[in-house]
């Protein structure tokens, strides 16, 4: 594995991975992205253009990731390329089977043809919702929620069909929210930051107790990488933060950090069909293949508040456009 092609990549975790993985492997990376709201472009300024090139463009347009495989060699697919937003889900599904479905479809067509390790980035939305104890393991059964976790679902399911019926090498890992630097200001972190920077209160659903479990993008980041090294093809991880965090408790710890206090939290109308809680059991990928998390999240918040702090040039046009 030395040649990979990243679809998504100017998406967030995508640009945390393809940094990531640039700096710590001579590896020669090609991104796929459409540059659709949430991918920009200027998250991966200054690379090593020797080692990496980036083509704009629609996963489901076969000739052109058959063009980029052949052209650069590929040998490895890491596919991050989605729709993402619940909100906007909810509001028109199209674009979600659009892209994550058929478009995963075209890119594991492209794996079969051209024998490649296929690696499919997934979310632990695709276990529905937990009540107040248990956690999302491998075994756990699908049970989506909303259109963008069942259009996940459904990919997930594609992929596996494709190792079973093609012998496709395929890979799956299911993770919990990340957080961190290059984030579209629309999701709750960057949201809620990027609102006190600008002196706005930060909007919370309902009363704010519906529970995630949050990761740092870059233990993320790692935990695919091992899997990329050392995962079983065929096999499916799950990744966790460890760190469950009632939305309303989330809110305060941010809250805390610029020296505000709860009169800047605002009660919005709850989210349609909102799941109560996240949390993930991380045992296998721990034991099989030797991962933990690394960044606490107290550190890793004051980290991203900080990072956010020094890149308004970065997130401000973003925000403007962010709008659902």
């Amino acid at each position: 594995m030395n040649k990979i092609l990243v679809t998504g990549g100017c998406g967030f975790i995508g640009v945390n991975f393809i940094r990531y993985m640039l700096q710590k492997y001579p590896y020669k990376i090609v991104n796929i992205d459409l540059l659709t709201y949430a991918g920009n472009k200027k998250s991966l300024e200054g690379l090593d253009k020797e080692r990496y090139y980036f083509h704009e463009g629609d996963i489901n347009n076969k000739k052109l990731i058959e063009k980029i495989v052949k052209k650069h060699k590929i040998d490895t697919i890491v596919h991050f390329a989605a729709e993402s937003h619940v909100d906007r889900s909810i509001k028109d599904a199209s674009a979600f089977l659009y892209t994550n479905v058929l478009g995963t479809h075209t890119l594991l067509e492209v794996a079969k043809k051209y024998d490649l390790r296929f690696h499919h980035i997934s979310t632990d939305e695709v276990f529905g919702s937990l009540g107040p104890t248990g956690k999302f393991n491998e075994h756990t059964a699908y049970d989506p929620r909303s259109p963008y976790s069942a259009s996940k679902a459904a990919s997930d399911h594609l992929v596996r069909a494709y190792f079973h019926t093609h012998k496709v090498k395929i890979t799956i890992s299911n993770c919990s929210n990340n957080y961190g630097p290059y984030q579209f200001p629309e999701k709750v972190i960057p949201l809620f930051i990027t609102n006190l920077i600008e002196g706005r209160k930060v909007p919370v659903y309902g009363k704010g107790l519906n529970i995630r479990d949050w990761i740092h993008v870059i233990d993320h980041c790692r935990a695919i990488d091992l899997i990329l090294r050392k995962g079983k093809i065929g096999e499916t991880y799950c990744i966790g933060g460890d760190c469950e965090l009632r939305n309303i408790d989330l809110a305060k710890e941010i809250l805390k950090a610029f020296n505000k206090d709860e009169s800047w939290i605002e009660f919005v109308e709850d989210r349609k069909g909102h799941d109560y809680r996240y949390a993930i059991d991380s045992s296998k990928i721990k034991k099989e293949l030797g991962w933990k998390t690394e960044i606490a999240f107290k550190e890793g918040l004051k980290q991203t508040i900080q990072w956010y702090k020094e890149n308004e040039a970065w997130w401000k046009p973003l925000k403007r456009r962010s709008t659902i």
